[in-house]
């Protein structure tokens, strides 16, 4: 998460056109009649055949070079499953993972984030969910008309994370099932739309790396106006 002070620019994505995974601003979570293990492994049967969503570009759209993160996305009836696929070439980690309980400030290292919202009327309302390369977590409940409230990381959604590191091929990998009652009251249904986007931090100061999926064009993540849309399919 970047902070930065946010003004309020309005909604402007163009919902127009037939949705696919290969469009860019939208993704297609596949269903899966069953839940599924935390692998953290794209090859995971459950995971090879998913088309994935790239985000290679900087918050203003530039392309990073040997950034090129895979994004996967699949569905329950009760969750939805992420997987990051993600190329570093040096990472910024925490010297004491606690993987048992939240760490706030979590984007402070490196990290991958997820902000979606279901409510297209007040898009400045939506929930934010990280994890870093060793299994750290935190989520958050974001009101970008309230910046006094600390972006509500006392607040607890109930996900599970899993993540793994591959230092010999240089990748990591971060893996998210979170309810999806803890973003979207109407729970999950097929051709529910979902507002979203997907962020990466990378590598240690003064030289670190912001990626992002949909480019904010700013230097905040906090840019709901960019984001991009999730739809659940069968």
């Amino acid at each position: 998460m970047v902070s930065s002070i946010w003004p309020y620019l309005g909604f402007h994505l163009l919902f127009a056109g037939s949705l696919s995974a290969a469009s860019p601003g939208r993704l297609e979570a596949i269903y899966s009649p069953h839940e599924l293990p935390l692998t953290a492994d794209p090859r995971a049967p459950h995971w090879k055949d998913i088309e994935p969503v790239i985000a290679d570009r900087d918050r203003y759209g530039k392309v990073v070079p040997s950034h090129r993160t895979e994004i996967r996305a699949r569905w329950t009836k009760d969750n939805l499953y992420l997987l990051f696929t993600c190329p570093y070439e040096q990472l910024s980690l925490r010297p004491n993972p606690s993987t048992d309980t939240e760490t706030n400030f979590l984007w402070l290292n490196d990290v991958a984030e997820v902000f979606v919202g279901a409510n297209f009327q007040k898009i400045h309302q939506y929930r934010e969910y990280q994890v870093s390369p060793q299994g750290e977590w935190v989520d958050l409940d974001i009101n970008r008309l309230e910046p006094s409230s600390a972006h509500g990381w006392r607040w607890n959604s109930g996900f599970q994370v899993k993540a793994r590191i591959d230092a010999t091929r240089k990748i990591w990998y971060g893996e998210f099932k979170i309810p999806i009652r803890s973003f979207d009251d109407r729970g999950a249904q097929e051709g529910n739309e979902v507002r979203i986007n997907f962020y990466r931090i990378q590598g240690p100061e003064p030289n670190r790396t912001y990626i992002n999926w949909q480019p904010v064009y700013q230097e905040t993540f906090h840019t709901p106006e960019a984001f991009g849309l999730l739809r659940f399919r069968k």
